[in-house]
């Protein structure tokens, strides 16, 4: 009985704290409590998601991971991202046929972040021999030579990349994943032609 009432305490304690937080940091037009319902609904998502993927149910936890990474906070988008990549893998595991580029593209990306870089790079080029204009394969063969080392070849993959859809110069300025090549001041004047 002693454990019980000791818990109770701190569960009273723990209810006035957050009581007299709430009185002394109130915020104008209930945006507090917008943005914990906002997250407690993520998480509540990401938790249903996380079990569908531990019940080997990839395709439905890759479409709730989808669906919530939009709206998710940003301390959880990493980690949502890391599992949709996962979910991808485990889809197409086994498996040599996709409906649509952008579905090997998103295994490609799999591969590249569990590190089978040869494989990856594969399906990068299987996608260009069917579509040379798609940027998106020519920029996940510059992120792959950035993290193979490949300086040379990342700055190639990347100008083509960025010569047919400006917006991947955007994006590679927010990519850890160039930060191989990031010293290089090939890569700098690449992703900055106005400075």
């Amino acid at each position: 009985m002693a454990p019980k009432s000791v818990t109770s305490t701190s569960e009273s304690k723990a209810a006035k704290t957050t009581t007299v937080r709430k009185t002394h940091h109130p915020l104008p037009g209930n945006a507090q409590a917008s943005s914990d319902a906002a997250r407690k609904s993520t998480l509540t998502l990401y938790e249903s998601a996380l079990k569908l993927m531990q019940a080997g149910k990839y395709e439905k936890a890759h479409d709730a991971f989808a669906r919530m990474l939009d709206a998710a906070p940003q301390d959880l988008a990493d980690r949502i991202r890391m599992y949709i990549a996962a979910c991808v893998g485990q889809i197409y595991k086994g498996t040599t046929t996709f409906q649509t580029h952008e579905e090997r593209y998103d295994y490609a990306i799999s591969l590249l972040n569990q590190g089978n870089y040869e494989d990856a790079r594969q399906h990068f080029q299987a996608i260009l021999l069917e579509e040379q204009s798609a940027d998106y394969a020519f920029y996940g063969l510059a992120l792959l030579a950035s993290m193979t080392g490949d300086a040379d070849g990342c700055i190639e993959h990347l100008s083509e990349a960025i010569r047919l859809n400006g917006q991947n110069r955007l994006q590679a300025r927010l990519d850890s994943d160039f930060d191989g090549v990031a010293d290089d001041p090939r890569f700098t004047e690449l992703l900055y032609p106005e400075a």
